[in-house]
C-alpha cells in the first residue's frame, strides 16, 4: 500500500510570514486521516512545525501516522526548512512514542497548575516588591543572554537564537518595567536580594516567562518563594492557573516544579532535517 499527502487547500501566506498547507493523509488514493504543517514564525522559514497530525480510528495502529510524518518531513525539506517541530499533548503517550522512535528530541515542557482562592504565604522574612528601574536595565541584558544561550544549547544557530530573544524581549516588554500586562519582580529575604520574577499572561493564565534566585542564594528555597510568589499574583488579579515552560535538563527547576504540583500539558519536540 502505497500512503502519500494529499494538498487540500493552496500554500497559505500568514500575515506573522509563516506559510503553512493542509493535507489529507492517503492510502492508495483513499483518504484516511489529515496533517496540517507550517512554519515557524519564531525562527522563519528555516523551520518547520507539524501543526497537527489525525490519523482515523479504524485506520490507526497500522503506521499511516509514522509514514505521513515522514512525508511531511519531504514537503519541509523542500521548503527549504532545516529543521521540524512538534507539540505532543502530555497525556497522548502513543504520540510520544511515535516522535520518540522518529527521531524527535524533547526539547521543553509546557507545564501548568491550577490555583485555589486563598493566594500562598510566602516563607518568613521573604517579600516581593517591584523591579525598579535600574534593576531592569541589568536584568534585562542578562536576561536576553540567557535566552538566546538556551535556544543555542538546544540546536540552534547562535544568529537566530539570538534574533529570536531580541524580538521576544522587544515585543513582550516595550516599555520595559512598565509594559502593559507584565509584573516584573524581586524577592527579597529578610532585607537582601535574592531573585527575579517575570510573570504575565497567555491564554488568560498567569504565565511564567522567567524565574531566577541569585547565584550566592542558591539552594536556600528561593526559588520555591518566587513559585509562590507567582501563584499569588496571579491569584490577585483572579487567574484560574499559572503556566510555564521547562526546558529540558534544567533538572532543579523541573524537581521544583512537580513537587509544587505543577502537570505537563505539552512536550515540545524538534528534529534537524539531514
Amino acid at each position: 500500500m502505497t500512503t502519500t499527502l494529499r494538498p487540500t487547500e493552496p500554500l497559505q501566506h500568514e500575515a506573522d510570514g509563516a506559510r503553512s498547507r493542509r493535507y489529507q493523509v492517503c492510502v492508495n488514493s483513499r483518504p484516511v486521516g489529515a496533517i496540517h504543517l507550517g512554519t515557524d514564525p519564531a525562527f522563519g522559514d528555516s523551520v518547520a512545525k507539524i501543526l497537527d497530525l489525525r490519523i482515523d480510528e479504524r485506520d490507526r495502529r497500522r503506521g499511516r501516522a509514522t509514514v505521513a510524518a515522514l512525508a511531511a518531513e519531504e514537503v519541509a525539506r523542500g521548503w527549504g526548512c532545516r529543521r521540524v517541530e512538534a507539540s505532543v499533548p502530555g497525556d497522548a503517550a502513543p504520540a510520544l512514542r511515535l516522535a520518540t522512535a522518529l527521531g524527535y528530541v524533547l526539547r521543553n515542557r509546557r507545564m501548568d497548575k491550577a490555583l485555589g482562592a486563598v493566594p500562598p504565604e510566602l516563607p518568613a522574612g521573604s517579600r516581593g516588591r517591584p523591579m525598579t528601574e535600574a534593576e531592569f536595565v541589568v536584568w534585562e541584558a542578562a536576561g536576553r543572554l540567557d535566552y538566546a544561550e538556551s535556544w543555542i544549547e538546544r540546536g540552534v544557530p547562535a544568529a537566530e537564537a539570538h534574533a529570536k530573544a531580541e524580538r521576544d524581549h522587544e515585543r513582550l516588554l516595550p516599555q520595559g518595567v512598565d509594559s502593559e500586562g507584565m509584573t516584573l519582580s524581586v524577592l527579597e529575604h529578610e532585607g537582601t536580594r535574592v531573585g527575579t520574577l517575570w510573570l504575565g499572561s497567555r491564554e488568560g493564565l498567569g504565565f511564567v516567562y522567567k524565574v531566577e534566585t541569585d547565584a550566592e542564594h542558591r539552594g536556600r528555597g528561593h526559588g520555591r518563594a518566587l513559585m509562590l510568589l507567582a501563584e499569588a499574583q496571579s491569584i490577585a488579579v483572579g487567574r484560574p492557573a499559572v503556566s510555564l515552560n521547562v526546558f529540558v535538563g534544567n533538572t532543579p527547576a523541573e524537581r521544583l516544579y512537580e513537587s509544587l504540583g505543577y502537570r505537563t500539558v505539552t512536550h515540545h519536540m524538534y528534529k534537524d532535517l539531514l
